[in-house]
């Protein structure tokens, strides 16, 4: 695992790559970011980006998603996995906003959890990126560079790396850090193919230096 001054320069470095580092969804009021994460569950941001121009400027309320039938909201996000269930979420979320919080969205993760098809990464990404909440969403890629850099363990479950990042890394720095750390692992530390040749935290990351081992061998 690695040590406090050693996780110092990982943020450093991941600050010095990735200074942008940003939410990728395009929003435009936590609504709409509700919307928008909530239909990039097992799908690109990039994909979700095609689909909502579209979506947003027909259903611009919640009131907007109950309109119309459920078979045309489906429809409008056919191009995005697991489109069914997600429309039925997303009516679902609509009703709910409107009746328990009065058309707007609730700006605490235990209420934002009780939403249909919101989930804790969910709820975090709402609160740090819509209302400015310091907090740390564990999504694929923020899972993998954490391993991979022996941050957390192997072994951790998400939540339990979620609180291993919590309380290994500053709370003000919480919310940058998970831009960072998907940024990270989206164009550098990928899934497949990682840029181990060209990582600067190549010496402290064994993941990686098994990966450069094992291509010396082969090659």
């Amino acid at each position: 695992m690695l040590t406090k001054k050693q996780i110092r320069e990982v943020l450093d470095t991941m600050g010095e790559m990735f200074p942008e580092a940003h939410c990728e969804l395009n929003h435009s009021n936590p609504f709409e970011l509700t919307i928008a994460v909530l239909l990039s569950a097992q799908c690109t941001d990039a994909l979700v980006n095609k689909v909502t121009p579209g979506l947003f400027e027909k259903y611009k309320a919640p009131e907007d998603y109950l309109a119309v039938p459920l078979e045309e909201l489906q429809n409008d996000i056919r191009s995005i996995g697991l489109f069914r269930n997600k429309g039925k979420n997303i009516r679902k979320l609509s009703e709910m906003v409107i009746h328990e919080y009065g058309g707007d969205v609730p700006r605490t993760r235990d209420e934002l959890v009780k939403l249909p098809g919101v989930g804790r990464k969910t709820a975090n990404v709402i609160v740090s990126v819509a209302f400015g909440e310091p907090a740390i969403a564990v999504d694929t890629h923020v899972e993998r560079v954490s391993k991979r850099l022996a941050i957390s363990k192997w072994k951790d479950s998400v939540l339990e790396v979620e609180k291993t990042l919590m309380r290994k890394i500053p709370k003000e720095e919480w919310s940058e850090t998970h831009h960072r750390l998907i940024f990270f692992g989206r164009y550098h530390c990928k899934a497949q193919n990682p840029q181990c040749d060209a990582c600067p935290l190549l010496y402290l990351c064994r993941e990686g230096q098994k990966r450069m081992r094992k291509v010396k061998v082969t090659v």
